[in-house]
């Protein structure tokens, strides 16, 4: 299902909005949440499986492998640019591993697993059930193999347990992003004895059974899942792999309407609200805690996709470059929050990523390169934004169509919904001209390059392939940063992106979260709740 919207339709449909008190659950929220023991928090996104590598998993659902599994390592902790915390990419530290060891080569990594971490079911995790999890992680396809592929996990083979307590991953070439990939949410472990119990010959990796039932070790359990409406996590008070959560209960609740989230918090009725809009984590920087984190490695782009014959014409791709009224959409959708991605300069001397591209608003440009193109009458084309990210996405699209009509290029704006969004845009990859929104995990320019510009991976969303920027992305992915052939391999990586133009960068977002009655929040560059620090204030 689509809906087709034009500005004056949005500009209605933003003028009113449900009141709190219209929501049924508010009667049955915890009158002391704010004791300490309980914190609610509210998101408007849907989670709709409990597996992360589940086939069909969208990322809001991400969260439940951070807070219910624990991985080999994890991310340090910082003070974050935009207040709080956030997870320090320059740091790894222990979480099952006690320890671990990497060869002179760099193809060998042993970890040693502490002694005394436990599933919830009281057995010991072992070194079989991390093998059997990794197995399980570069087997299953899709989304969760790709990402173990980025550093360099590909195959069963490469994962052997010594005994109970020693895991050893032998590479085929060292790279730097191994020991990173390690702590993303994907590589979690899972209690295996369980999951085998419950895997069957059409499913071997249980993902029927985990998709409903976590198995795992991790700081918190799901203790209730209504999906569409909350998800309630319970402190596991056996939990090894780092400080003991504060609070024993954090309750998830699922409130699509962001001016009811607003309310929810602005009056204490909830401790978090996750995910804010722009123009309210503007409002209500002086009545709440709000943090606002630029988030790495990320950007907001208009996709062209080279299946459609116009976005095939390079003067077609720049003229829609030259049309978008960048610092207008900056003003209105993102409300000044955020790092402007236009205006860069046309030599490329340095491999800062995200960076703004040569573009900038030219009207007058956009005609002539639309008069030079083989599409110089014109053409339709519909525009495809996301229910689930309409908050930045809706005044986005109207603003780029009213001048994209400027220049010839008619549209008609159709409204995804959330939960097909990812099939379509993603998995698919039949949107012709559509808003998207990546985050690179591991903060490098390459990696950025290896989900997004590779032929047929997922983020590519603008069927792009071109030969020297797969040659490119392959070449440095795994070499290390500090070798003389690194920089000018990712600088010449910039200036083919920026000619060839499949994603026209916006701007670099920020994530915001606003707080009333919680503390220590901490961003993560998954951009999804992270419950495990959080304390009642």
């Amino acid at each position: 299902m689509t809906v087709a919207t034009s500005r004056r339709n949005f500009l209605k449909m933003t003028g009113g909005a449900l009141g709190a008190a219209s929501l049924p659950f508010l009667k049955v929220l915890p009158a002391q949440a704010a004791s300490g023991d309980v914190i609610v928090a509210v998101t408007g996104q849907t989670i709709n499986s409990l597996d992360l590598h589940r086939k069909g998993t969208n990322r809001a659902s991400y969260q439940v492998a951070v807070n219910c599994y624990d991985r080999l390592v994890s991310f340090g902790t910082k003070e974050a640019p935009g207040g709080g915390l956030s997870y320090d990419y320059s740091k790894i530290e222990p979480e099952l591993a006690e320890s671990w060891s990497v060869a002179d080569d760099g193809l060998k990594l042993t970890f040693k697993l502490k002694k005394n971490a436990t599933f919830w079911d009281g057995t010991k995790v072992t070194a079989e059930d991390v093998k059997w999890s990794f197995d399980r992680a570069v087997s299953v396809g899709g989304f969760p193999s790709v990402q173990m592929k980025a550093g360099g996990l590909v195959k069963p083979e490469q994962f052997e347990a010594v005994d109970d307590e020693t895991f050893v991953i032998t590479l085929e070439q060292a790279s730097k992003l191994t020991l990173p990939d390690l702590a993303v949410p994907v590589p979690f472990v899972i209690n295996s004895k369980v999951a085998i119990a419950n895997a069957t010959e059409k499913d071997p990796w249980a993902t029927e059974y985990l998709h409903n039932t976590p198995a795992g070790s991790g700081a918190f359990k799901v203790i209730k899942w209504n999906p569409g409406e909350q998800l309630v996590y319970e402190r596991n008070d056996d939990w090894v792999g780092g400080p003991l959560p504060a609070v024993k209960r954090v309750i998830v609740r699922e409130v699509p309407n962001p001016s009811t989230r607003r309310a929810l918090i602005e009056k204490g009725d909830v401790q978090l609200s996750f995910n804010i809009p722009n123009k309210d984590a503007k409002e209500l920087a002086d009545k709440v805690d709000v943090y606002s984190t630029p988030i790495e490695n990320c950007m907001h782009c208009v996709g062209l996709n080279y299946t459609f014959e116009p976005f095939q014409d390079p003067n077609v791709r720049k003229a829609v470059a030259y049309s978008i009224p960048y610092e207008e959409i900056f003003q209105a959708a993102a409300y000044g929050r955020g790092a402007r991605l236009w205006g860069g300069p046309e030599t490329i001397d340095s491999i800062e990523w995200p960076r703004k591209s040569p573009y900038f608003t030219d009207l007058d440009k956009a005609k002539e390169l639309m008069a030079k193109s083989g599409f110089s009458e014109g053409f339709s084309v519909p525009f495809s934004i996301s229910l689930g990210l309409a908050d930045w996405m809706e005044p986005t699209a109207l603003l780029i169509q009213e001048n994209l009509a400027k220049i010839g290029i008619s549209t008609e704006i159709e409204k995804i919904p959330g939960a097909n969004w990812r099939t379509a845009a993603l998995v698919e990859k039949k949107l012709p001209l559509h808003l998207e929104n990546f985050g690179g995990w591991l903060n490098t320019p390459d990696y950025y390059f290896f989900w997004a510009y590779k032929n047929g991976h997922l983020f590519n969303s603008s069927n792009y392939m071109n030969p020297e920027i797969e040659n490119l992305v392959d070449s440095t992915l795994h070499m290390p940063m500090d070798d003389p052939k690194y920089a000018p391999n990712i600088m010449r990586m910039f200036e083919i992106a920026f000619e060839d133009l499949p994603r026209i960068p916006l701007w670099q977002p920020a994530l915001n979260v606003a707080a009333n009655g919680a503390k220590d929040y901490e961003f993560w560059f998954h951009r999804q709740l992270d419950v495990r620090p959080l304390k009642g204030a």
